[in-house]
């Protein structure tokens, strides 16, 4: 089968198409970088106002006349490739904005590759319309929303996915839900606010290449060591203050028995090797279910303060803090379960080899990749 991925975030789409190419599937990934983080991509859509006097430009001519120039050239650059990018068998958008442009030109961009291709499916995975309308009415507990709405962040709040309510994301939204087979959730936080909609095809865990991240059970001799990487354009929306509130708690206690490692905004390709010599890894505090850092790391035998909620304790028919370590938005409840490790360090071993496990079982990506197929060929058209 011929297929088309959409959009890349966090590797999601590059562990995919490793799977399915195992599976003897030709698959494409057309996409722009990830922000910083470089993934790889076969089609790479280059953004040309990023930074420098380029940027400035864009701003002024926005600011004056309202006209992106990034999310033009964006378009034309997807109009220019219809040689490359029809005649799939199945096309699968990982977001409903995957390519960070204004709602008409995502729009636009939509519209063309879907005319262009045969089996629309969409991943609602990163803010969209449905999980930021969930987040906003208070549905879950905390959301990534709740940093936003304390005022605990002003600094970044297109960050926080507001956008997918205004009119124009709305009107996008819209006929994207008219034109594709269905809808996907890759985790709990996107698979909650889908239940019982007609276009939800069902919840398929991130596919993680298990074959590249390898297993190394923990050691342990002089100190027990931490990791914290901080995305500064995201610090609050992942709840890294509340980490950094109780990383400071915890070296006042245990000062010579732990190491704590900081790492800001690395590329991937650098980060995910930056964390081999921890114990714990410190991910996100507002989720349900872990995210992609989580669930690679998790694989490589780290203890992961991440998204492990009641709700995927249920859905995986788990015991609490068994597999990863529930991250609540409080600094003095992350100490304590740090403190708990640190006094406790067979936990640590224990923990560390029930996570690999979990992830062969229920995330390697030759099993996620065939249950993309299966979904796929049960509803094409």
């Amino acid at each position: 089968m011929k297929i088309l991925l959409v959009g890349e975030y966090s590797r999601l789409h590059n562990s995919l198409k490793e799977g399915l190419e195992k599976l003897g599937h030709n698959v494409t990934i057309v996409a722009p970088f990830d922000g910083f983080k470089a993934y790889d991509v076969d089609i790479l859509i280059k953004k040309k106002y990023q930074k420098g006097f380029k940027q400035k430009v864009k701003n002024l001519v926005y600011r004056l006349f309202g006209y992106d120039l990034e999310s033009h050239n964006v378009k034309q650059q997807i109009l220019n490739l219809k040689p490359k990018l029809n005649n799939f068998d199945v096309v699968q958008f990982i977001n409903e904005a995957p390519f960070g442009c204004t709602a008409s030109v995502e729009n636009d961009i939509f519209t063309s590759i879907s005319s262009w291709n045969n089996n629309v499916y969409l991943l609602s995975c990163g803010t969209d319309h449905i999980s930021i309308s969930y987040a906003n009415k208070d549905n879950f507990r905390y959301s990534i929303l709740t940093p936003y709405k304390n005022g605990k962040d002003t600094s970044f709040v297109e960050a926080y996915g507001l956008k997918f309510l205004t009119t124009e994301f709305v009107k996008l939204h819209q006929n994207i839900y008219k034109r594709i087979n269905g809808v996907i959730a890759s985790d709990i936080d996107y698979h909650l606010p889908l239940k019982n909609h007609p276009k939800y095809l069902g919840l398929i865990p991130n596919p993680v290449n298990t074959g590249i991240l390898k297993f190394k059970k923990p050691v342990i001799k002089d100190q027990i060591v931490i990791f914290h990487g901080i995305n500064t354009h995201n610090y609050y929306k992942k709840g890294n203050d509340i980490f950094e509130e109780a990383l400071t708690s915890i070296k006042q206690k245990y000062s010579t028995r732990i190491k704590i490692i900081t790492a800001k905004s690395l590329p991937y390709k650098d980060y995910i090797n930056t964390y081999d010599e921890a114990h714990i890894l410190l991910d996100q505090v507002y989720a349900y279910d872990q995210g992609y850092n989580a669930l690679e790391a998790m694989a490589k035998g780290k203890v992961v303060f991440t998204g492990a909620e009641q709700e995927w304790l249920d859905y995986y028919n788990l015991e609490a803090d068994t597999i990863a370590i529930n991250a609540l938005p409080n600094a003095k409840d992350i100490a304590e379960k740090l403190a708990w490790l640190i006094d406790n360090p067979e936990k640590i071993i224990e923990i560390s080899v029930n996570a690999r496990q979990f992830i062969e079982e229920n995330h390697d990506y030759i099993i996620s990749a065939k249950k993309y197929l299966h979904i796929w060929e049960e509803n094409k058209k």
